[in-house]
């Protein structure tokens, strides 16, 4: 029998996880906003809620909609299961309750998202979970912590904000070594450019909030894993209660039909970016694993499709610099997200790194001159003159 041949990002992004909801002949996923699902029969509506026959009880815990969603994720992520969540912090925070418990160890790397780094620096040691931070990139070190042993290593590659790599097959093999775990934040990659269970890891994590969206209009994020590992972040989530909202999920399903789309066009403009600004007399430097110059771009070419849609540069003049160059900039929205189809620019102090004093954005080697820049889809060129006179308003 000749193999069935595995369909492209392209096709599932449209495609995956919506047949099966699809009713009355519609063409796109309906919105269910139904609290619970009825049934005649006691004994199937009893098989149904321990999950011996497939369907849906109520909202918090699953929703037509919200299964679609999941299903083309858990389709472009190549894995056996995935669940969802209301945020993408709320994934992340669910997934590490779910696996840690009091005197465990977590491994992970300084400069991961500024919420993520709350919960390693404050909330985690609350519990008596250890947590060591190592400076990203530092492959040698980070073996060197995890083979005192752990149960989880954390990464998040590329990194926000400062786009940093880590190898993805090299250290989930120092974490395989002692019997640990390995979740990976996939969020600036997406599934279109990386695929971290390809090396062993254990569990992907995105804020769909942003790229997996695309159009800043819907809060969510989503796990993919094994079935059993997700089984049990989806029992967590459910008593917990941070579940997806339908609307949301239905946002979301219509942003990801044009993922790769989009994708594809937002890491064309933000290499073009970052070699404009390499060149600039302004820029003191541009963080993008697309550049030849990067620390670790060897590393990206071998395990990314694409470099993604994100960068960051930095300033000379630092935060008065900044204070000067966003508000001339026409093509780019002042605000808190990334991801999206219009570009959109923060510093790291608004941004990703808010919640952290300066001297921890700086102990975490995040300058006060740096700017986050999530290309959008417009025209390069238009983007680049933009570019242009914002920095030539800057006299500091």
């Amino acid at each position: 029998m000749e193999k069935k041949r595995r369909l492209s990002d392209a096709t599932q992004s449209v495609w995956a996880g919506e047949k099966e909801y699809l009713v009355h002949g519609a063409t796109q996923v309906p919105v269910v906003h139904s609290v619970a699902f009825s049934y005649d029969d006691v004994d199937e509506w009893y098989e149904v809620a321990i999950g011996k026959r497939k369907g849906h009880i109520y909202g918090r815990n699953t929703n037509p909609t919200v299964q679609a969603f999941e299903d083309k994720v858990k389709a472009l992520e190549h894995a056996e299961a995935a669940t969802s969540f209301s945020t993408g912090m709320a994934a992340i925070s669910n997934s590490l309750l779910t696996v840690l418990k009091p005197g465990d160890r977590v491994v992970s790397i300084k400069d991961t998202y500024g919420g993520t780094n709350k919960i390693f620096s404050e909330f985690l040691p609350r519990l008596q979970i250890n947590v060591s931070l190592v400076e990203t990139g530092n492959h040698t070190e980070m073996e060197k912590e995890i083979a005192k042993g752990c149960r989880l290593v954390y990464l998040e590659t590329p990194t926000n904000p400062t786009v940093k790599i880590t190898d993805l097959a090299r250290i989930t093999n120092a974490a395989k070594a002692v019997g640990a775990l390995v979740f990976v934040d996939n969020t600036f990659a997406t599934p279109i450019n990386q695929n971290p269970l390809a090396f062993g890891v254990d569990l992907v994590i995105h804020s769909a909030t942003k790229f997996l969206g695309g159009h800043a209009d819907a809060l969510g994020g989503v796990v993919c894993g094994s079935e059993s590992l997700v089984k049990d972040i989806y029992h967590y989530r459910e008593i917990n209660g941070a579940t997806m909202d339908p609307m949301a999920a239905y946002l979301l399903l219509r942003g990801m039909k044009t993922l790769k789309l989009r994708v594809e066009k937002q890491q064309e403009n933000a290499l073009q970016v970052a070699r404009f600004l390499s060149t600039h007399e302004k820029v003191e430097q541009v963080y993008y694993p697309g550049l030849e110059t990067h620390k670790h771009h060897d590393i990206a070419k071998q395990q990314m499709n694409g470099f993604g849609g994100m960068l960051s540069f930095a300033l000379k003049g630092e935060l008065d610099a900044v204070r000067q160059f966003l508000p001339k900039l026409e093509f780019a929205h002042r605000a808190a997200n990334l991801g999206a189809v219009e570009t959109t620019v923060g510093p790291a102090r608004t941004t990703s790194h808010v919640e952290n004093t300066e001297e921890e954005r700086a102990a975490l080697g995040i300058p006060e001159g740096l700017v986050r820049y999530s290309a959008g889809i417009e025209d390069i060129e238009d983007l680049i003159s933009d570019l242009k006179q914002a920095l030539a308003a800057i006299d500091v």
